[in-house]
């Protein structure tokens, strides 16, 4: 046996490189002609069949779990004039795009990764390139498109449902102010916390539908193959996803003043 040992973190960033090649050439492909409007329309709504009601049944308890632990904690400090304020931002900027993404990750990226990899392993992706048409263009770009369309527009329905569970939360089961809750949710909250929500989700459905579509079409081999890439997908897309938030929120706390200081 002969030549150099590899480098023990050599496959990780070739998988690495490898996924990032992939988004570049979902980018190039979006502008390329013709765009697939048929297949966009159909994946858009098979993400919405598969996503909106389990993101709608988890917005209400997550909401609610989060204004009681507020409510609960101002309540102690003698501040819950602020537990509107306090608790709206926690859902609109954090739990929300984090809810969506999740979902979009679990139920739509898992659809289309088994998807695409049972393509794979009956080689119809490599009979479309023989044939000349690129499977990016025609399958992923699609795809990777109709979850940042859902993502985003889940994130407006995950926050409507998860405020207004805060709401009466806080004031039945807590015998909250509703002009209280309300008023310090205007006095703090501004705009471009509504920006940076729907700029996570968007962002957020980019990332789960690129590993989607990067670990289905390259799965192991057979049928269990494709299950274990299920299986990575989601695990990879929950890890990206944790730490670009962290990201995101970095920046738009350092970018963005917080209203009034």
């Amino acid at each position: 046996m002969s030549g150099r040992a590899a480098f023990p973190g050599a496959g990780a960033l070739r998988e690495a490189g490898q996924l990032f090649g992939l988004g570049a050439d979902v980018v190039r492909n979006t502008f390329r002609r013709p765009f697939q409007l048929r297949e966009f329309i159909q994946q858009c709504w098979f993400v919405v069949s598969v996503t909106v009601l389990p993101t709608a049944l988890v917005s209400i308890p997550f909401g609610a779990v989060i204004a009681l632990q507020i409510g609960s904690l101002t309540r102690q400090i003698g501040a819950q004039s602020f537990t509107g304020a306090a608790s709206v931002l926690a859902i609109i900027q954090q739990a929300s795009p984090i809810v969506t993404a999740l979902l979009i990750a679990g139920a739509g990226g898992s659809a289309i990764c088994a998807d695409l990899g049972s393509r794979k392993i009956r080689e119809e992706i490599d009979a479309m390139e023989v044939l000349g048409v690129s499977p990016i263009q025609r399958l992923v770009v699609p795809r990777v498109l109709a979850a940042m369309l859902v993502s985003v527009l889940l994130n407006g329905m995950v926050s409507v449902v998860g405020v207004m569970g805060g709401y009466f939360f806080n004031v039945i089961l807590q015998d909250g102010t509703p002009g209280a809750y309300l008023a310090s949710f205007s006095a703090l909250a501004q705009l471009p916390d509504l920006w940076i929500s729907e700029i996570k989700a968007l962002v957020f459905g980019f990332i789960a539908g690129i590993v989607a579509a990067y670990r289905g079409l390259n799965p192991a081999g057979g049928p269990k193959g494709v299950g274990d890439a299920v299986n990575q997908a989601v695990v990879i897309t929950f890890l990206l996803l944790f730490f670009v938030n962290f990201v995101l929120t970095t920046i738009y706390l350092q970018v963005v003043p917080a209203k009034g200081s």
